[in-house]
């Protein structure tokens, strides 16, 4: 099998795609490098330069290099920003998988992993989210997902084409320091930049209906993720016209308070967190059940929130030298 990774020069793209070349799989990077890092790809691994609304350039990649599957993880990814440009949103996210899907069928290429999202879910009333729990995005990010997993999964009715669509939740950690995220648009990385910067970390609400009041969520080490694609690409390869759509998590809540206590025990800053407002939209909990995934896939998360911050901070300060002066 030789596998293109979309967006494999991205943080967790670039985890895909060591997950999947060590695990013997061919693969292919195509990225725009608009987020992505070149030097991220691994030495052997053919990089092309392009956007997925290119069809003609993602039709010649597919066949230049006889390309077998897909794991399709381009896309634009910060909730704020959807908000206030959702048409960039829709035109990368939606029109950009139509294009792709368009040139993947016409290839004749048998198998399709889409990057989801647990923003398909908005903000699910339930103690676990299985699968089955009703979609509610709030954000125009969320709705381009749930969009996505409609076109992926109509493809696949429609072609033949063998479909997983894969809903993280909240990734953390690195495999390697140089492979870390050097976005600040999630938790961990917001915290560790503002410690560097000698600020205190926010905590945006603690009266929420929490054992602590302050959020719960999901954290999976992306490693774990990365893992999950591999048995993801290898479950479409065993079984051609699979139609499968998995929460990708751990099935544990972590709060707010208790994530920034642990960043503070690791880093050693231990700067207590300031409250501030509540955020538009934060639900109180939202932790996956992974059930589905362990049953179709055999895969089970491995790593703990522990390994998680460790690694982040490793790669944080690879990336940001001063902050291991704490």
């Amino acid at each position: 099998m030789t596998w293109l990774i979309t967006g494999g020069a991205g943080y967790i793209g670039a985890h895909v795609v060591r997950a999947m070349t060590e695990a013997g799989e061919r693969t292919v990077v195509y990225d725009d490098l608009s987020t992505g890092v070149a030097e991220r790809v691994p030495d052997g691994v053919p990089l092309v330069v392009g956007s997925v609304l290119d069809g003609a350039r993602i039709a010649r990649a597919l066949t230049d290099h006889g390309v077998t599957g897909v794991v399709h993880l381009a896309a634009k990814k910060q909730v704020g920003e959807s908000v206030e440009l959702p048409l960039q949103y829709y035109r990368e996210n939606v029109e950009g998988l139509r294009v792709l899907l368009e040139a993947v069928t016409a290839a004749g290429v048998p198998s399709f992993v889409f990057s989801s999202s647990a923003a398909v879910y908005g903000m699910p009333d339930v103690d676990l989210v299985t699968e089955e729990t009703p979609c509610a995005p709030m954000s125009p990010y969320g709705e381009t997902k749930l969009a996505g997993e409609w076109l992926v999964r109509a493809t696949g009715r429609a072609t033949g084409l063998a479909t997983a669509s894969l809903r993280y939740f909240n990734v953390a950690g690195a495999a390697a320091p140089e492979l870390s995220d050097t976005g600040v648009s999630n938790l961990v990385p917001m915290v560790f930049e503002r410690l560097t910067a000698k600020a205190a970390p926010r905590i945006f609400g603690d009266d929420y209906d929490t054992p602590d009041g302050t959020c719960v969520r999901d954290y999976i080490h992306v490693v774990d993720l990365a893992e999950a694609h591999v048995a993801a690409a290898r479950a479409l390869h065993a079984g051609p016209g699979r139609d499968l759509t998995l929460n990708i998590g751990r099935g544990e809540g972590v709060s707010v308070r208790e994530m920034i206590d642990l960043i503070n025990a690791v880093t050693g800053y231990d700067r207590p967190p300031t409250v501030t407002p509540r955020r538009p939209g934060d639900p109180a909990r939202v932790v996956a059940s992974a059930d589905r995934a362990a049953t179709e896939l055999g895969w089970k998360a491995k790593h703990d929130v522990q390994d998680m911050v460790t690694s982040a901070w490793q790669g944080w300060t690879h990336h940001h030298p001063q902050a291991a002066r704490a």
